[in-house]
């Protein structure tokens, strides 16, 4: 049986390389959206704001309706440039620890321009650990270039990331004032590396800067006219943000289409994790509040379209589950590549119209290292697209019950004591958490790292 596996796994891999031949190698964007949730984009039944250039790509493309992410932006970060689960490469919030591989190296090892434009917030700031202020930490990671907010430099209120943001690019703080708007400088990067590189095949990772808070005017807002309020907060610009993130997108699918590589290039849209707490939106009529850093649906349920011209032929969406681990295996099967490490599902097939066995479980393991409004969420728990259940015991229908607020513990149908026996087997497979996290990212473990 295992050399039958390996003999169809080396097909495979014969079958993706003939595809991808050297001279055809596609161009991958992915941009991830910070702090946007499934209920959020129009095509995914929202009612509250328009997102007509994400809309579009669902009619040309693929969209994923069960695509899930960890609950909090570093977790999530670590676990899809890895390809792999939080218990075996996170270490502590907004840090990726120095000896990881991310898909920066991959590209990058196997003939691909590689740039990251955006936020990064990987250095270790929050602990001030060892190199926190190092510039060249996204060039150890496998990037050729970089335009990033939060590199070595923690947030500062004076110079957030919108309005007279802090950026550095390639080494160099850049000089900004009011007039500049941090989103439009490493988007403007990303098309500018887009024209060097139409030639040679690219890869741009672009974990945004938008929709996160402060939630402040955007360019497109009436109230940007007057500069002593460009940093005013306010839910209220929630929307705006998202139409300016929406017309980002729009503005690289232009660049694309102007140097005639659209059809080579394989675009990805997702989102890091569910919306703020504080943004409560309106999908399908009904009202959905934000839930980042909380494990229920609303926390973790983001919305993912991907675009592949030359290869996505007609429109159609999926249903499947897909992790954030998948990304990393996918990209592999692009390259034609196995590496030891991965440990996602390649998605690869359901893109290139072959067979594709989904996955029948999703597992989560959720430290987040964070706060303590946030820690009490830490869990580990395994998912099928109706179910959830947790090593604690609870046990949740969340298509009937996306709060989770009444665990099924009494006369269970067989099909639920089917599924609560397969989520347990794959919850057997996963670590417990550690009895309390602190005892290993408290500052006595932090003095060896400063």
């Amino acid at each position: 049986m295992k050399f039958k596996i390996l003999i169809i796994s080396l097909f495979v891999l014969f079958i993706v390389q003939v595809i991808f031949s050297q001279n055809n190698k596609p161009n991958v964007i992915l941009i991830m959206a910070d702090d946007i949730g499934y209920e959020c984009i129009g095509v995914n039944g929202s009612d509250s704001y328009l997102t007509p250039i994400l809309d579009s790509l669902s009619t040309k493309g693929i969209r994923f309706t069960n695509t899930f992410s960890q609950p909090l932006c570093t977790p999530s970060r670590v676990k899809i440039m890895t390809g792999k689960p939080n218990h075996e490469n996170y270490e502590y919030f907004s840090y990726l620890g120095t000896d990881k591989r991310t898909f920066g190296n991959l590209f990058k090892e196997n003939g691909y321009k590689t740039s990251i434009v955006g936020k990064w917030q990987l250095n270790g700031l929050k602990y001030k650990l060892k190199d926190h202020n190092k510039m060249s930490r996204p060039n150890d990671f496998g990037f050729d270039e970089y335009s990033l907010w939060q590199l070595s430099f923690p947030r500062d209120k004076k110079k957030e990331r919108f309005a007279n943001p802090k950026i550095e690019q390639n080494g160099k703080i850049l000089k900004t004032d009011f007039s500049h708007y941090g989103p439009d400088i490493v988007s403007d990067y990303a098309i500018g590396f887009i024209e060097r590189n139409k030639n040679n095949p690219f890869f741009i990772y672009y974990p945004m800067i938008l929709v996160h808070d402060p939630f402040s005017p955007t360019p497109d807002s009436k109230i940007w006219k007057d500069e002593s309020k460009r940093t005013i907060e306010n839910t209220k610009y929630f929307g705006d943000m998202i139409s300016y993130m929406d017309k980002i997108i729009g503005k690289i699918i232009n660049e694309l289409k102007k140097h005639s590589i659209l059809e080579n290039t394989l675009l990805i849209f997702v989102g890091d994790n569910g919306s703020h707490p504080r943004i409560v939106s309106v999908q399908n009529g009904k009202k959905i509040k934000g839930a980042k850093g909380n494990t229920i649906k609303h926390g973790n349920h983001v919305p993912m379209f991907v675009n592949w011209d030359s290869k996505i032929k007609e429109s159609f969406i999926v249903s499947s589950l897909i992790g954030f681990e998948d990304f990393y295996s996918t990209f592999e099967d692009i390259l034609g590549i196995r590496e030891k490490e991965s440990s996602g599902k390649s998605f690869l097939n359901l893109l290139i119209g072959e067979e594709y066995k989904e996955r029948k479980a999703l597992t989560s393991y959720y430290d987040p290292r964070w706060s303590s409004n946030v820690d009490k969420f830490r869990s580990v728990y395994s998912q099928t697209k109706e179910f959830k259940l947790y090593k604690n015991g609870n046990f949740f229908n969340t298509l009937k019950d996306p709060l989770e607020l009444n665990s099924i513990s009494k006369n269970l149908t067989k099909i639920e004591s089917r599924v609560k026996k397969l989520l347990q087997k794959e919850l057997n497979k996963v670590p417990n958490l550690e009895a309390n996290s602190k005892e290993k990212w408290g500052k006595d473990r932090l003095k060896n790292f400063q």
